[in-house]
């Protein structure tokens, strides 16, 4: 039977990755895995606690369609801790990770035929699942004096919408309050709808990174238990939305979700609780970006955008290829390390460009820096 149109969207080109280095492990061969946003420590301790006494407690079943209501206030008691924001936790709506926030954000916001900008190089499931719904998403080319960022005046006419993310992936810089205040009132001048995609908050090591929230109500932020507390596969996050999208966000959620997993908001709960076991890893990260921004130039890597947050090393490679996928099949397949190429976050400059994460742990990095100073050295 023939297949929609909407449903023609680029893949994922990190999990293409991801796939081949698991194929190499499975031949025997020992991986050093850069592709992935994944931390290598899993859900903390009281996350795991929690759900283990929950689920001797009885039935896991429904929750209500915009989460479980404590979990709703602890997420908003976050944003006081972090950035002095007073929230209503009526605010908070709970999703199947941050992906489900998109497509309740995209859904709620736009009509088929909207326009809506994002960043390039940007995370590139905002394109694909802009797409899907038949919203065209429109590229903003950022350059490395914007720190890899949309600025006000780059910002084109007819659009309906821009999402941005702070820190970026793959770039990992952030919008300090002035940049993210200027295209917020940017946005509204023109009447743009803002989302902020937040989810690396947390993890950051020049300055904290600033919520959309401390400026403005009119926004919609979207963040997820995946990266400072280490979920991933947990599939939970938030969305946080204006007073009167509320109803409307429910509506939705009831119909393309139900709810959130309730066993994932239960462990959600708990890591709650465990900041201060996050914020260990977040030191493992931080030393990892140290060894990172002293090796990768060391073995030729000398174009770099040093990461202010979340766990990546963007890298120009235009003196070594213009065909980044071949590139990182290559040192996957001699150097055993799995990188990301540039052409998932920059349809049109990512050929010359590649992500490193530093995620794991950092006897992993140690061991790739070595990997790829001797790739490149002999290649």
């Amino acid at each position: 039977m023939p297949l929609s149109r909407r449903s023609e969207v680029d893949p994922f080109i990190v999990m293409d990755v991801m796939e081949a280095a698991r194929a190499a492990e499975e031949a025997g061969r020992h991986i050093i895995h850069m592709e992935v946003g994944q931390p290598s420590t899993g859900a903390p301790a009281k996350a795991r606690a929690a759900l283990a006494e929950a689920m001797e407690a009885g039935p896991l079943g429904y929750t209500v369609a915009l989460g479980l209501p404590e979990l709703r206030a602890g997420i908003a008691q976050l944003y006081s801790d972090w950035y002095g924001v007073d929230l209503d936790p009526a605010r908070v709506v709970v999703t199947s990770g941050s992906s489900g926030a998109f497509i309740l954000a995209f859904t709620a916001l736009f009509d088929a035929g909207a326009k809506v900008g994002l960043g390039e190089p940007g995370y590139p499931s905002y394109r694909q699942i802009l797409s899907a719904l038949d919203v065209e998403p429109v590229g903003i080319q950022t350059r490395m004096e914007d720190r890899l960022q949309p600025v006000p005046a780059a910002i084109p006419e007819g659009l309906d919408g821009l999402i941005v993310a702070s820190p970026g992936n793959p770039s990992g810089t952030m919008l300090d309050h002035a940049a993210l205040g200027g295209l917020i009132d940017a946005c509204a001048a023109k009447g743009i709808s803002f989302i902020s995609d937040e989810i690396y908050h947390g993890i950051q090591y020049e300055g904290r990174a600033v919520s959309a929230l401390e400026l403005s109500d009119d926004v919609y932020v979207i963040n997820s238990f995946s990266k400072f507390f280490s979920m991933t596969g947990w599939r939970v996050g938030w969305m946080v939305v204006p007073q009167d999208h509320v109803r409307t966000i429910e509506r939705l959620a009831q119909n393309l979700f139900i709810c959130p997993p309730h066993a994932a908001q239960v462990a959600a709960l708990g890591a709650l609780s465990a900041r201060e076991e996050c914020e260990g890893h977040v030191e493992t990260y931080a030393e990892n970006r140290r060894m990172m921004l002293d090796g990768l130039p060391k073995a030729g890597f000398t174009k770099i955008a040093p990461p202010d947050g979340a766990f990546y090393i963007y890298a120009d490679v235009s003196d070594i290829t213009d065909d980044s996928r071949a590139f990182c099949a290559e040192v996957l397949e001699k150097a055993g390390v799995a990188i990301t190429p540039g052409l998932d976050f920059d349809p049109r400059r990512g050929g010359q460009t590649v992500r490193f994460s530093y995620a794991r742990s950092r006897e992993d990095i140690a061991e790739g820096l070595k990997r790829l100073h001797a790739f490149m050295r002999d290649r």
